[in-house]
């Protein structure tokens, strides 16, 4: 099972136990893998016990994901696991090899023979537990132990997989139930960043962001890291770095609680999201029940609601309600919404996929009145309109026009003074 500690950074020891995990482009040929074979073997150096998690090589998921629905588009899900776990069964095999090549012990790990034991939703499992004696055994004596990311067993005792990123979920659930004293992720950036630095040239790279930032903006548009790997690294208080492996040296991004951050700025970072489409239901029966009967079958088509706003009619008879998924559902939703039409009673169904969501993120906004103002100044102030609103307690976000992303991207970082001087 998955291990526990307390909250808070923690020093590392001496001799510590590190999780390092390695993305795509960082084991993306032979090349790079005997470098990361290098990095690990700098950590064996210096006395600590490590556990490697590997994704597979750059394309190879695509390309197996390609040919699985090539073969058959109504394939059956768990022969589908079967296939696009195997990419990183070849990385983890290599870079064990690479490894030992060095004068490194080493072996690999299959995601059924520690076991790591998932839910049975093949294609999208949930990691629901990890037996890690025997990866501890074979730490202790020294040995690195290489495990292949994204994949675990289910009670069908036939191999799942975790969702793409699902690699970075192995990592930090590995890290938890060995409970190594921290998680190293390694990556083809730096760090986290105030925002994306393809629209935002002085975008900064943030020493330290809270769990809770972190994970608002995971789940809103940030792809440093996936949402299930920082809830982990959250409930397991595990210590993850996020760190560049062509420069490792460079600093990185430490998340960690948000009593370790001194300086809470109102607002930590704009992420945004252009996978969003918007769906308007017109003149539904404002009744008990009706909610149910509209979400309902959303839910058991599997579609992911995310936003919602509605508007009562004068006479509170009728009501207009909107609300977003993500555009890959759009096809699906419209199917449930129609086939459900009858029961809801709208008038009329509207969609739009030319939308897109910016957030703004900040623990800080617990401490500071006026923050959705000045996002909504801002947008303004740009000629941009706002579709939806939503918020929690250290975010808010709006619904736009897809064509007017960078330029809000740009606007908000601005006004947050988050600029790099």
């Amino acid at each position: 099972m998955y291990g526990s500690r307390t909250a808070g950074v923690q020093t590392e020891r001496a001799m510590a136990k590190i999780a390092m995990k390695f993305g795509g482009t960082s084991v993306g040929d032979l090349d790079r893998i005997r470098h990361v074979a290098g990095l690990v073997a700098k950590e064996v150096s210096r006395g600590h016990q490590v556990a490697v998690v590997v994704s597979a090589m750059a394309g190879e998921t695509n390309k197996l994901v390609g040919w699985t629905r090539e073969i058959s588009p109504l394939h059956d899900a768990r022969e589908y696991d079967v296939v696009v776990a195997a990419g990183e069964q070849i990385t983890a095999g290599l870079l064990a090899v690479a490894l030992g090549a060095i004068g490194v012990s080493a072996r690999s790990w299959l995601g059924w023979q520690i076991p790591i034991r998932t839910s049975a939703m093949h294609g999208s499992a949930r990691i629901e537990g990890i037996d890690a004696a025997l990866l501890n055994e074979r730490l202790g004596q020294g040995q690195v132990a290489v495990i292949a990311g994204f994949q675990g067993i289910a009670p069908d005792h036939r191999i799942s997989t975790l969702g793409r990123g699902g690699s970075d979920t192995s990592a930090v659930a590995v890290a938890a139930a060995i409970e190594a004293d921290r998680c190293d992720i390694y990556t083809d950036v730096d760090g986290v960043y105030t925002t994306d630095p393809r629209i935002v040239p002085k975008a900064r790279r943030l020493e330290k962001v809270a769990f809770e930032e972190m994970l608002e903006m995971a789940s809103l548009g940030a792809k440093v890291l996936q949402t299930r790997s920082v809830e982990i690294a959250m409930l397991y208080r595990v210590p993850v770095r996020v760190l560049s492996t062509f420069d490792p040296d460079a600093g990185g991004t430490l998340l960690c609680d948000e009593e370790d951050i001194v300086e809470k700025k109102p607002v930590t970072g704009i992420a945004y999201s252009r996978d969003e489409a918007k769906i308007s239901l017109m003149k539904i029966p404002d009744r008990p029940g009706i909610a149910a009967a509209i979400f309902g079958p959303l839910a058991d088509a599997g579609v992911n609601v995310d936003m919602i706003v509605q508007n009562v009619s004068e006479d509170g008879r009728r009501t207009d309600l909107t609300f977003t998924c993500t555009r890959s559902e759009l096809a699906r939703a419209l199917d449930a919404l129609e086939k459900a039409g009858p029961a809801i009673g709208y008038r009329e169904i509207t969609s739009d996929a030319n939308v897109a969501k910016v957030s703004i993120i900040g623990i800080g906004m617990r401490a500071h009145p006026g923050v959705a103002q000045t996002m909504f100044r801002t947008l303004s102030e740009k000629g941009i309109n706002i579709k939806v609103i939503s918020t929690s307690e250290i975010k808010v976000s709006v619904l736009i026009s897809e064509e007017y992303v960078e330029l809000a991207v740009r606007a908000l970082h601005s006004a947050y003074e988050l600029d790099a001087a």
